[in-house]
């Protein structure tokens, strides 16, 4: 793991100052740490009778969709309102300053299918609890969260209690 984080680039300050920001665009666009990263997420869940993934906006959709491809399963995007052309379901959450809004298509997510979540950060959780609540709220078996990077100390598994997580590189 210790080469795939190797290739993220740490930014300073980013988007404001005292943050560390872990840029995974060095990380995708090289290809040997690309597929590494995939394997990564998917591995894990391959063969285990996931019939969709579901990325969570914006670079979810990045992992998400090459998760789902690699195991064999859907991909669904959550993303901010506005975003998606027909008639969704919403969940609102809070933040650290504020609150934030996801949405999904009604019809993304069928009644017992088994869902796999995936993100490229988890932190807080807030962002990956408001999208198991709007895959349960669409009657999906969220079977387990997979995430590149987990920022331990900001506490984001407590706030997905009970929930199956699965992190590739922990900070």
């Amino acid at each position: 793991m210790e080469q795939l984080k190797a290739k993220i680039r740490h930014v300073p300050d980013f988007p404001k100052p005292g943050i560390l920001f872990y840029d995974i665009t060095t990380l995708i666009g090289d290809p040997e740490g690309f597929r590494a990263a995939i394997d990564s997420l998917a591995i894990p869940f391959d063969k285990r009778g996931i019939d969709i993934v579901v990325g969570i906006e914006s670079r979810g959709f990045i992992f998400g969709a090459a998760v789902a491809d690699r195991i064999g399963a859907g991909f669904a995007p959550v993303r901010k309102p506005g975003k998606l052309p027909s008639t969704t379901v919403r969940a609102t959450y809070d933040l650290e300053y504020g609150t934030d809004t996801l949405e999904i298509h009604d019809d993304a997510v069928k009644k017992g299918q088994r869902v796999l979540i995936v993100d490229d950060l988890l932190a807080t959780g807030g962002t990956a609890s408001a999208t198991a609540d709007l895959v349960k709220r669409l009657g999906g078996d969220v079977l387990a969260l997979a995430f590149l990077i987990e920022l331990v100390g900001l506490n984001g598994r407590q706030r997905l209690g009970g929930h199956n997580i699965h992190a590739v590189l922990k900070y």
